[in-house]
């Protein structure tokens, strides 16, 4: 593959944030052949299709939905450089970039990240992004962040060398609101079987470890829901509409935030965060503060 010519990649990122040649060549204030000539370049030097052609319309193939997030954070860190250097040429701040796996409570990720905010002091810019702990292992690679906060070990990194920082270990809590508390019958756990419950996707660490307690514990609760965003799942059980779990680390702010009462803790089930780094990062004070708890 020959290297990526960054003019080419502008003239696609703006085609596939336009939607059409036509809009994308009014925005670049350039011609429509031009525009779709420098398309072809870039798909010739990746050697895949970025495009499917509908007429005059354009949808991107899986290929070019990756370049697109790789495009996205390449033109908005090159963004944020010229803003960063636009004072008298002299960085504004202390930059302190955290990658955060979409499966973390954002709570606890809060929690985690509170000693770093602490020692940055009043002039640090926080630059936090939520994703798939790929994409952010990626972009610890290209030093675009300084760490990755995770609820797993990183795995096999590849040639990068990642570090996994293992800041805490939690017990888990199960949360109702006071209607759904009141309305169970017998002693916990066992008045959890067939009461509802709103679950994480199966795809998380939390609930491999929440149906193995279920199966020993032969519970078998009713699914009122199974939700991937963690904040949301924890405003619907505010609604009422199931019970749910969260770790104990932030049991009193969760009780607050969402007016609900701890039921009960699940003896044997733990959440780990961790903090994944890459072995040769470069350090500055948040970043010390954060692996300190480790």
């Amino acid at each position: 593959m020959n290297r990526i010519n960054y003019a080419h990649l502008r003239y696609f990122w703006i085609v596939a944030r336009e939607g059409t040649v036509t809009a994308a060549a009014e925005a670049l204030s350039v011609t429509q052949p031009t525009v779709s000539a420098q398309i072809r370049k870039l798909e010739t030097s990746l050697g895949t299709d970025l495009f499917h052609r509908h007429g005059n319309r354009l949808e991107l193939t899986d290929a070019g939905r990756l370049v697109q997030e790789y495009a996205a954070e390449i033109f908005q860190l090159g963004d944020a450089l010229e803003k960063a250097v636009s004072r008298e040429g002299r960085p504004v701040g202390h930059r302190f970039a955290v990658g955060i796996v979409d499966s973390m409570p954002l709570l606890s990720a809060y929690r985690l990240l509170e000693p770093g905010l602490e020692a940055g002091g009043d002039d640090l810019r926080v630059n936090l992004r939520m994703g798939k702990k790929d994409r952010l292992l990626a972009a610890l690679a290209a030093h675009t962040i300084d760490l990755v906060l995770s609820d797993a070990p990183a795995g096999p990194s590849g040639p990068v060398r990642v570090v996994d920082h293992l800041l805490v270990e939690s017990e888990v809590a199960v949360f109702g609101t006071r209607d759904l508390a009141d309305g169970l019958r017998g002693r916990f756990p066992g008045s959890l079987d067939g009461a509802p419950f709103l679950l994480h996707t199966e795809n998380t660490p939390l609930r491999r470890g929440l149906d193995t307690w279920f199966a020993r514990k032969g519970l078998r609760p009713r699914v009122a829901g199974e939700v991937e965003e963690v904040a949301l799942l924890q405003l619907l059980g505010r609604t009422g509409r199931g019970f749910f779990v969260a770790p104990a680390l932030v049991e009193d702010e969760i009780r607050r935030r969402y007016d609900v009462v701890t039921v009960g803790r699940l003896d044997g089930v733990v959440e780990r965060f961790f903090a994944l780094t890459l072995e040769d990062a470069d350090t500055n004070p948040a970043l010390e503060a954060v692996l300190r708890t480790a």
